[in-house]
């Protein structure tokens, strides 16, 4: 058994943390790309939309067409795309082909994203499969707390066209380091679309998707309302909000890691269970600081922390389980699926989020967070006793 992770599992890293930070950049540098391309702030704004919306879609169609080919060449042209989309982003004379190189990015980091994760899965050890999806997951975590605000500060610095250049040359590394090391993993067989589109009429699939659609609707909720959460509970500063921030990233990079170990021990649904069910009672603790009256900084930074271990921790034990569940044949149009959720969960976030605090305050945030995670772990799979559910079904290395 590999004692140390592969160089190729550090390049996967990369190449999330590329493709995340694209998607959260803008939101930085928003009034800098407004006031030069002469139009509205929410004009601007729409470019991040489009991103997540595009991205969602995209994912699980696009998996389907390339499911079929090498993990490696996927991953590499896709990134070749990328580049040349953010590229053409620093270069956009205005707003429409701003918004067009967005589109291409975002299908080209669908594609990238989907065909990473399986190639984490896929060129992983059996017994290490999750941990080598918590290091994947969190180059996407990393993204949050050192790519976003690297990008912001050099927008600020030497403008916002300067993030785009900083992201394709990101890519371009992660293109290169991939040549260099990435295992030879094969596509799936010719197959009749019927069957590649088999996920989608997979029963456990679609209801591990809901799973993470709900878990990411509830805890990307309070994740965006964050700031005026810190505000309610302890009267936050801008400073408390920074502190706040910080430990969100660092416990959320703890907690993707310590997710894939225990995906690992305990197999890939238990994990889910235990990442989800935990979930909801960390939400419910939020809850609770809200209505017992308690804004010590302190106290709010412990259940900010033991929140953010379980909310980034759910990608390693998910798409374990998702696999299981398709087969190794599908596993790239299952995982993208998943994705999907994902992405979809982080928009019904915002608006839901938003309706809570026009109708009952900022403090029901958390309450109705809490409410859709524990829909979702009711909806999380149960496993038999002494069975590591995912594992029989488990994808394998192959040759391209």
């Amino acid at each position: 058994m590999r004692s140390t992770p592969p160089s190729w599992l550090a390049v996967l890293f990369l190449t999330l943390l590329a493709t995340a930070t694209d998607e959260f950049i803008i939101a930085g540098v928003l009034r800098a790309v407004a006031a030069d391309l002469d139009v509205s702030v929410p004009a601007a704004g729409q470019l991040v939309t489009v991103f997540a919306v595009v991205y969602a879609l995209g994912a699980p169609t696009l998996a389907v067409a390339f499911e079929r080919f090498p993990k490696r060449t996927v991953m590499i042209a896709g990134l070749l795309v990328f580049v040349l989309a953010n590229a053409a982003a620093a270069l956009a004379p205005g707003y429409w082909p701003l918004m067009a190189a967005r589109v291409l990015a975002a299908l080209a980091a669908a594609v990238v994203t989907s065909a990473a994760f399986t190639t984490a899965a896929m060129g992983a050890p059996e017994s290490m499969r999750g941990r080598y999806l918590g290091v994947v997951t969190a180059g996407m975590t990393a993204a949050l707390f050192t790519g976003v605000p690297l990008g912001t500060w050099l927008g600020g610095a030497f403008g916002w066209r300067a993030t785009f250049w900083l992201i394709a040359a990101v890519g371009a590394v992660a293109a290169l380091g991939l040549l260099a090391t990435a295992p030879r993993i094969g596509g799936s067989e010719p197959a009749p679309l019927r069957e590649r589109l088999a996920p989608l009429r997979n029963t456990a699939v679609l209801r591990l998707v809901a799973v993470t659609f709900l878990a990411a609707s509830g805890g990307l909720m309070f994740y965006t309302y964050l700031a005026a959460y810190t505000a309610e509970v302890a009267g936050g500063s801008h400073g408390l909000l920074s502190v706040m921030l910080l430990t969100v990233g660092v416990a959320g990079l703890l907690g993707a890691v310590l997710a894939g170990r225990a995906a690992d021990a305990l197999g890939p649904r238990r994990s889910l269970r235990l990442v989800v069910g935990g979930h909801a009672l960390a939400l419910a603790l939020a809850a609770a600081l809200v209505f017992g009256g308690i804004g010590d900084p302190v106290v709010l930074g412990a259940v900010i922390a033991f929140w953010a271990v379980f909310a980034w921790g759910l990608n390693p034990p998910v798409q374990g389980s998702i696999m299981g569940a398709a087969g190794p044949r599908a596993a790239m149009t299952a995982l993208a699926l998943n994705i999907s959720g994902l992405y979809l969960g982080t928009g019904v976030a915002g608006a839901l989020g938003g309706a809570v605090i026009g109708v009952a305050g900022v403090g029901w945030v958390p309450v109705a967070a809490t409410a859709l995670m524990t829909l979702s772990f009711l909806l999380t799979p149960r496993t038999a006793p002494g069975k590591r559910a995912g594992d029989a079904n488990a994808p394998r290395l192959t040759e391209a």
